[in-house]
């Protein structure tokens, strides 16, 4: 990416106008590598998937019962002999006029059968000939599913760029893939800078100094990273000295795709990312009209010429904001379609990396915002949304109790009974 994206610092820049400047020169990552298709769920598809075979392969029956010939079976009560069954895997001989197969779900047609008759609607009937009473007139297809239904031979199943999910790492197995060409991992590198950080387990509660808080950032970020398919470096909490956040910087550009970090890019914040980035490489500082989460950095650090296959390449910069909700739904917003873009899901796609459905709010808000508002929200048992009472930055309560987050525009009151933008949290957590 060059550095032609806005230096925005007033007015407010809209979200939509920081994503789109966020991805519209982002080059997705060049390397691909072959995984085993059991393995390829959530990695992104670096070829088409072109089937080599009908999916099904033949026509075959979707239900236990007998394929027979409609034509034999013009009225209720007929009595067809049984000449043959057939079982999934096990292809049956051509089926005799005026006889029946006993079939098996998944099992093929034999030839000359056009219907199936569920098992349900039979009687089976013994004497010299076993037979079946058939209850019902069958039509031609009855439950049949045609060869090439679900896929055709020849069809791009899967087109480069899809990011894979359960379903669809199925299907590549059903056309015979064994192994998919995806693209790289992206290599993050996660670290915080503060000394008033401290990690869990390393001071107790009751031991903590004064202003000292606990560094809650780096184990959602490091966690939403790795959901997205990340190869994550934790660098830990650097010292807030020049010197030891240009070495961390200068380490991380080498081998990595991204720095990511929080805190440190409010304007008129004293921090050492900023000057930092900027001796190394460039930085942008966005005022974003979001709440919350309006701070946003994002720049390159330039890589040394040692840094093999990555030379001249420079590395991303991100900067989130320090407040843990503001870091979080910044991320959920802005980083995760940067990291998919990077994987090489096709711009359109990153530019809408949500879907809000219209859900009725069972909460007030009297009062509007100048920004565009991301409400912590959840469903309840009427089909309504409630809120969370404490909507600011700091209370990273609200994102865990909350399964969604309403999309609410600048300027906009909400009174119990209106319908509002609601997006799942489990849309974007994944």
């Amino acid at each position: 990416m060059n550095a032609s994206i806005p230096r925005t610092r007033s007015p407010l820049m809209a979200l939509d106008q920081a994503l789109s400047a966020l991805l519209r020169e982002l080059v997705p990552l060049p390397a691909v590598e072959t995984v085993a298709t059991i393995d390829a769920d959530g990695r992104v598809l670096a070829e088409d998937l072109v089937s080599p075979l009908h999916v099904p392969p033949q026509d075959n029956t979707s239900m236990d019962g007998y394929a027979v010939r409609s034509a034999d079976v013009t009225a209720p009560g007929v009595v067809l002999p049984v000449s043959q069954r057939i079982a999934a895997g096990h292809a049956g001989m051509p089926l005799l006029p005026g006889t029946c197969a006993r079939i098996f779900t998944g099992a093929p047609m034999p030839p000359g059968a056009d219907a199936v008759v569920m098992q349900e609607d039979t009687r089976e009937v013994g004497g010299d000939i076993h037979g079946v009473h058939i209850d019902v007139v069958p039509q031609p297809g009855q439950w049949v599913r045609r060869a090439g239904e679900d896929v055709s031979l020849g069809a791009v199943v899967l087109a480069r760029g899809v990011r894979l999910s359960p379903a669809s790492v199925g299907l590549a197995a059903g056309m015979g893939r064994a192994r998919v060409q995806v693209v790289g991992r992206p290599r993050v590198a996660l670290f915080s800078t503060g000394d008033e950080l401290v990690m869990p387990g390393e001071v107790a509660p009751e031991d903590m100094v004064a202003g000292a808080i606990y560094n809650s950032n780096r184990f959602f970020l490091r966690r939403l990273l790795e959901r997205l398919g990340c190869e994550v470096s934790d660098l830990g909490i650097v010292p807030d000295r020049r010197e030891a956040t240009l070495a961390a910087l200068r380490t991380a550009a080498d081998h990595h795709d991204l720095i990511l970090t929080s805190g440190g890019v409010s304007v008129g914040e004293e921090d050492h990312i900023k000057p930092a980035v900027q001796q190394l490489g460039t930085l942008d500082l966005w005022q974003i009209a979001m709440k919350p989460g309006k701070p946003f950095a994002y720049g390159t650090v330039r890589r040394d010429a040692g840094a093999g296959t990555d030379a001249g390449q420079p590395c991303h910069f991100i900067g989130l904001p320090g407040n843990p909700v503001s870091s979080f739904v910044t991320f959920l917003l802005l980083v995760r379609p940067f990291l998919l873009r990077l994987q090489g899901v096709p711009l359109a796609g990153c530019l809408h990396a949500w879907r809000p459905i219209r859900m009725r709010a069972d909460f007030d808000l009297p009062r509007a915002d100048k920004r565009r508002e991301f409400l912590r929200v959840r469903r309840n048992s009427e089909g309504g949304l409630d809120l969370f009472p404490n909507q600011t930055s700091g209370v990273l309560t609200s994102a865990s109790w909350a399964d969604g987050l309403v999309d609410n525009p600048a300027g906009t009151t909400i009174a119990r009974g209106d319908l509002v933008d609601y997006i799942a949290l489990s849309e974007l957590l994944t």
